[in-house]
């Protein structure tokens, strides 16, 4: 009995001594992430989760957008960052997806957009958040300025500018604009002003960006193998 109780112990211990904390980093975007979200948003409740069923601890750390993708490329203490939708990228290897994102298009109540395709809103003037990935086709016709686009630091900034018609309509998550107009007191105002857009641009998969490092793509398999272990919907759905 001695000598199954010290076995026992060796293992619990190696199994322990396996056990690791990792740095991500990611942006205040409620209801996905946030700081002082319930459980720091939806997608890092289901990034915790998914770590956790492999016996490891993630830890996230919050800064601005365009900061929080460098800090994860140049500072060996991140991992990668999220949430994220996949693209080309060099520098990471990206997750398979954690949850969806509809992307689409916030308006001036009463004064609709009309598009059927991404080559229609040349027409427009349109927002989009400085650094945020898109849609391969929209942003493309951004970069050649076949579409006209002011690019502002946060969704918030681009709610404001539709509400007061200084531009005709902005990119932005669904969920996102549903937090922004129940929460954010200068925001609240302006839920009679704006609504989404009835086309969605994409409903995009989210992801982790893991540094396209041995690292990186180990902790990607890792979280991967996790993610088939908890009910990822459920988790999302609780937090949007």
């Amino acid at each position: 009995m001695k000598k199954i109780l010290i076995i026992s112990l060796l293992i619990s211990l190696s199994c322990f001594s396996r056990a690791d904390t990792l740095y991500l980093t990611s942006l205040e975007w409620p209801p996905y992430s946030g700081k002082k979200l319930i459980n720091q948003g939806a997608s890092v409740a289901v990034a915790k989760a998914a770590f956790a069923s492999m016996g490891h601890e993630l830890i996230v750390e919050f800064y601005p957008w365009s900061r929080a993708v460098k800090l994860a490329s140049d500072d060996k203490k991140y991992a990668g960052y999220f949430p994220e939708y996949s693209y080309e990228s060099d520098d990471f290897v990206f997750s398979e997806p954690m949850g969806k994102g509809p992307l689409g298009l916030v308006q001036q109540t009463g004064n609709p957009i009309k598009w059927n395709t991404i080559s229609d809103l040349t027409q427009y003037k349109l927002g989009v958040v400085q650094d945020y990935i898109n849609t391969a086709e929209l942003d493309g016709l951004i970069a050649s300025g076949r579409i006209s686009a002011q690019a502002v630091v946060s969704d918030d900034k681009n709610v404001q500018k539709v509400a007061a018609g200084r531009i005709d309509a902005a990119v932005i998550d669904q969920n996102v604009l549903k937090y922004l107009l129940s929460n954010e007191a200068n925001l609240r105002k302006l839920a009679d002003k704006v609504e989404m857009n009835d086309r969605l641009l994409v409903n995009k998969d989210l992801h982790i960006a893991f540094e396209n490092t041995q690292e990186g793509k180990k902790w990607r398999d890792i979280f991967n193998e996790g993610l088939k272990k908890i009910d990822v919907k459920a988790i999302m759905a609780k937090h949007l």
